[in-house]
């Protein structure tokens, strides 16, 4: 007879219920931390209770079945989310318990803390160690010349030349411990030495001391630490540090830090996007955009736009979310632009709290968006229904922010009017009224940027989505470089544009996982990953 593990106490939660339910119609002395129960009495007070309809699988989207069970879908405290399009419950007839293998096993237990590990066993996983993230070559010279190293770590040495300049780029949200600690129920499935600062600092600057990026882009940089720990550590690894703290009570901010070997600085250009006088725009997130001179013997070399942020996460507030972005890129296209009209090149990393193919992401890369009746919970991709929300208004911000819809700083000029006809004047008067009208309602939103992502976002063997952050609750892609190049496809492969004139040309970046990959190393953080996210990394060459 098959056997089915329960929790000892005899009761669990129904995830497609509100409550707990008595598991099996006696009641049952306990075993210890955990007992078998026969299959007949589990499929008669549980199966028929819909568990399995409102499951969501490991590496799979919702609604689509699959014979998997693990630990982390059920137990006594928590019940997984639904990340279905809709509140109806999808049928389970094309998934049957017969259809299961004769070993299969559910086990159901609670985050009751034990006394000797301290950590929830419904999530203790036997399997410790680390996944290899190799480097995946985007340049077939860069793939014969460059050496791998036995780890899988390339050999993070760029060549400079007179007519090259290769660097490379980390972006990296390290996860603030102030955060961890107020949001403390998205890592109730890590044991609790990991999560402590004096654990995970160690780890962090491990990882940026093993991939020696030349420029580090880091969000959820918290301030003390930052002055006491972060920065002089970095600083003794050879790195410049600028910082931009949260505005109001927030304990974190956004740095950037280059090599002094590599770059020298020319600017920095904080951009705060807390305004007291718009209401729209009351949250503390910030950006930062350097610009910095790569140190080359050519001395007509191109200066470099480096920009970091982390935009709002609340996925219900994509108005503010797309305003903030469009602040950003205004300062971008600021610091950026060249006399004669062009841009430098640009390489804009950060925590963009929106989904690969959302309409925020795809305003990135295309350039333009038009969200005419676009819902505003819609503008991020992280919720499914757009139920009960409002459409964003035209427009999204008012003219008092100073940004245009082509997402620039606008400069206020006063119409020059020639003293002629008295209703010659008033009707150009009239019809710069309108032209101005017509503008400010306009729906679409611009920019001139020519932004590519790194990442293609899906495994190239699988296509099975890849994510950049990992909890109890959640495992999607948030977080992105963009580099400025020209979108003409490299062998046909997505992600693998190269620049022309101009711009940036990917040499390689460091692979991404996917969900299932990361909850075999008990998910993020763990003993060997110390943050909630990964590390993005990317290796670049602009052309001289």
């Amino acid at each position: 007879m098959e056997a089915w593990r329960c929790v000892r106490r005899g009761y669990g939660r129904c995830v497609a219920g509100r409550g707990r339910y008595p598991m099996f119609p006696h009641a049952s002395k306990s075993l210890g931390r955990d007992w078998m129960t026969p299959w007949e009495d589990l499929q008669k007070c549980c199966w028929s209770r819909h568990i399995s309809s409102c499951m969501r699988w490991p590496g799979h989207p919702s609604r689509v079945p699959y014979p998997y069970l693990s630990s982390r879908h059920f137990s006594l405290n928590w019940r997984p989310s639904c990340l279905f399009a809709s509140r109806t419950q999808f049928q389970c007839c094309t998934w049957r318990s017969d259809r299961l293998s004769q070993t299969s096993l559910i086990h159901l237990s609670s985050y009751v803390m034990d006394s000797e590990g301290n950590e929830p066993s419904s999530k203790r996983r036997k399997l410790q160690g680390t996944i290899r993230r190799n480097w995946e070559y985007l340049c077939s010279h860069n793939r014969e010349k460059s050496k791998i190293l036995e780890d899988g770590h390339a050999d993070p040495q760029c060549e400079d030349s007179e007519n090259k300049f290769d660097f490379s780029v980390m972006s990296y949200n390290i996860l603030s411990q102030d955060l961890l600690e107020d949001n403390s129920h998205l890592y109730r499935h890590c044991r609790r030495p990991v999560l402590h600062w004096g654990f995970r600092f160690p780890n962090i600057l491990k990882e940026i001391q093993h991939f020696d990026a030349d420029v580090l882009c880091l969000q959820e940089v918290q301030e003390d630490h930052y002055g006491t720990e972060i920065r002089p550590s970095l600083e003794s690894l050879g790195y410049h540090c600028e910082y931009k703290m949260r505005t109001g009570r927030k304990p974190d901010g956004c740095a950037i830090c280059f090599k002094h070997s590599k770059f020298s600085l020319l600017s920095v250009n904080p951009v705060e996007f807390y305004r007291a006088d718009i209401p729209l725009l009351d949250r503390d997130n910030v950006g930062l955009v350097l610009l910095l001179q790569p140190k080359i013997p050519c001395a007509a070399s191109p200066s470099i736009c480096v920009a970091n942020t982390h935009l709002l996460y609340n996925p219900r507030r994509g108005d503010i979310k797309l305003t903030q972005l469009a602040m950003l890129l205004a300062e971008i296209s600021s610091v950026a632009h060249r006399k004669d009209g062009s841009f430098c090149p640009i390489v804009m990393c950060g925590d963009f709290n929106s989904v690969p193919g959302s309409p925020l992401y795809s305003f990135i890369k295309e350039g333009k968006l038009n969200y005419e009746g676009l819902a505003i919970g819609k503008v991020s991709g992280q919720e499914q229904s757009s139920r009960g929300q409002r459409i964003l208004s035209i427009p999204i911000w008012p003219p008092n922010l100073g940004i245009s819809q082509n997402c620039v700083y606008e400069v206020q000029q006063v119409p020059k009017v020639e003293k002629t006809d008295g209703d010659l004047t008033r009707a150009q008067l009239e019809k710069t009224e309108v032209l101005v009208a017509d503008e400010k309602l306009t729906s679409r939103l611009q920019h001139h940027l020519s932004l590519s992502s790194v990442y293609s976002h899906y495994s190239p063997d699988t296509g099975v989505p890849e994510v950049t952050t990992c909890h109890s609750r959640s495992a999607i892609t948030v977080d992105y470089i963009f580099y400025s190049a020209d979108k003409e496809s490299a062998a046909g492969s997505p992600g693998a544009e190269v620049a022309l004139v101009g711009g940036l040309k990917l040499l390689a970046r460091l692979s991404l996982l996917t969900e299932q990959d990361l909850w075999t190393i008990n998910g993020l953080p763990n003993e060997n990953n110390s943050s909630d996210h990964l590390p993005l990394l990317a290796k670049f060459r602009l052309e001289l």
